[in-house]
């Protein structure tokens, strides 16, 4: 994709950072110089090539240089520590690592690992079209790069994803959403995560702009935006919360917003209707997805004022099926487990054949006497379909609530706390109580003028008795994990610390 964006849009910006610009054809030189170097160092295909720099245009070539090369790319969020980077690159079997002098003496230690270590400052650029070998050829299904979770319930686990998972994924992505090159498109998320490559991929796909910040500031974020005029912008709930708890993001439409998208966690109806109020001439896709399959669903923009609780339908090429503990279909509007079938499915957890076969099983409900050969993968998220086709979120089958003899989603909860106008973001957890079963516990960060109490009266007017939290704790913020999703763990430990 980068090789035939650089020879139709050369000169279009592909990358546009605080530090510069890089066009078309001086990314496709990097890359290119990326590829000759790792194929003078002895890499051959199939190694597995970490990378571990800032998002910007040295990390991107260096991913496409990588690629080039036949390689596996394993790309490293640069604001993990050392321990977490070793575990990832020593697990992937990282043969060779991808960094530079100024990041690694940013780590509070030196790295230990197995790796050799290439500065990406050495790698000269490719001069022209033809002094670079030729990428390798690929197909479809070899593997093009191992994702590692965010690891917020445990070690990350490393998912093998192909170029067919790739390709499928950004085309489709790309299509519904409209994407063309003259769009410029904000890359506010990890290169590591499969939203935050995303942005990436389709921009590269459509030769679109790129815009990164890599600042956390609501307010330098939003004046990124305006000051480049993106017109794409995808963010997890927790960042749409915090740009929504902006004045200038609530009362001032960005005019060049296009598309806005909503992934990594349910988005409080709340939240969906102030931010259709902040930005109300921009189209909001509502969307869901599972690092072990991609993307899954998306929710039309002309649905989202009906619907700003679902997560959508299937998109095209997929098919979601929701299935009881017996592993037959759900009726309407029966809550029961996301199985997600299709092109990107992903190929399964690197060195982990006990969670590949948990997780990725045979089709339950393929036609009898069909080749037992297609995988569809258990997401563990359980949702429900409405008599329509649009499909509900409920909550993760390991963090449902048992209490009081109920079974309680924890955003069920998040999403009245929101609605009480008290909090400005929520997260939802449970601790071991011998009477309740479990006992629910909410940390909070207040609106300014925030009240507990008041809090705690509307979740008595609004909340059956087994949904009330038993404890409110406030925060100034609550924790996150590098991916920028909520931390349960980490809350935890906070408290169990007090």
């Amino acid at each position: 994709m980068l090789w035939d964006a650089a020879a139709r849009a050369g000169e279009r910006p592909a990358v546009i950072e605080r530090a510069g610009i890089t066009d078309y054809t001086s990314l496709w030189a990097r890359a290119a110089g990326v590829h000759a170097a790792l194929r003078a160092l002895g890499t051959r295909p199939n190694d597995r090539v970490g990378i571990l720099l800032d998002r910007g245009a040295e990390a991107v070539a260096a991913y496409f240089g990588a690629i080039a090369a036949g390689a596996v790319a394993v790309i490293v969020n640069e604001k993990l520590r050392p321990r977490q980077i070793e575990h990832m690159l020593d697990h992937a079997g990282v043969t060779l690592l991808i960094s530079s002098a100024e990041l690694l003496a940013r780590q509070p230690r030196a790295l230990e690992i197995r790796a050799s270590i290439a500065d990406v400052g050495t790698m000269p650029a490719a001069a022209e079209p033809g002094s670079e070998p030729a990428p390798l050829p690929r197909i479809g299904a070899d593997f093009a790069q191992i994702i590692y979770t965010s690891g917020s319930t445990g070690l990350p686990k490393g998912v093998v994803v192909t170029h067919d998972n790739l390709w499928s994924g950004i085309r489709t992505v790309a299509t519904y959403l409209g994407i063309t090159g003259d769009d410029r498109i904000a890359s506010l998320l990890p290169l590591n995560s499969v939203y935050g490559m995303n942005q990436l991929l389709c921009s590269v796909l459509s030769a679109a702009s790129l815009v990164v910040e890599v600042s956390p500031l609501p307010h330098e974020i939003d004046a990124t935006l305006r000051a480049r005029e993106v017109t794409v912008l995808a963010a997890v709930p927790p960042l749409w919360l915090q740009l929504l708890g902006l004045p200038r993001f609530g009362s001032e439409p960005i005019p060049s917003l296009r598309v806005l998208q909503n992934a990594g966690g349910r988005l409080p109806t709340s939240a969906v209707r102030q931010l259709r109020a902040a930005q109300p001439h921009a189209l909001l896709f509502l969307m869901y997805g599972l690092t072990e399959a991609l993307r899954s669903t998306y929710l039309p923009p002309d649905e989202v004022d009906q619907r700003p609780g679902s997560m959508g339908k299937p998109i095209p090429g997929a098919e979601i099926l929701l299935l009881r503990e017996d592993l037959t279909p759900c009726d309407t509007d029966e809550v029961g487990e996301v199985v997600q079938r299709g092109p990107t499915v992903t190929a399964g957890y690197w060195g982990d054949a006990e969670g590949t076969a948990r997780v990725f099983r045979p089709n339950p409900l393929r036609p009898a006497g069909a080749p037992d050969t297609e995988r569809v993968v258990f997401s563990g998220d359980l949702a429900r379909r409405d008599a329509e086709g649009f499909l509900y979120y409920v909550g993760r089958r390991d963090r449902m609530i048992k209490t009081l003899g109920h079974r309680v989603g924890p955003d069920e909860i998040v999403e009245v706390l929101h609605a009480s106008g008290e909090i400005v973001e929520a997260l939802v957890d449970a601790e071991d109580d011998d009477e309740r079963g479990a006992r629910i516990v909410a940390y909070v960060v207040l609106v300014t003028d925030g009240s507990v109490e008041r809090l705690k009266a509307f979740c008595r007017r609004e909340l059956p008795r087994h949904m009330q939290p038993s404890r409110i704790e406030t925060r100034t913020a609550l924790a996150r994990t590098a991916s920028g999703k909520h931390d349960v763990n980490a809350e935890r430990a906070r408290h169990a610390f007090a």
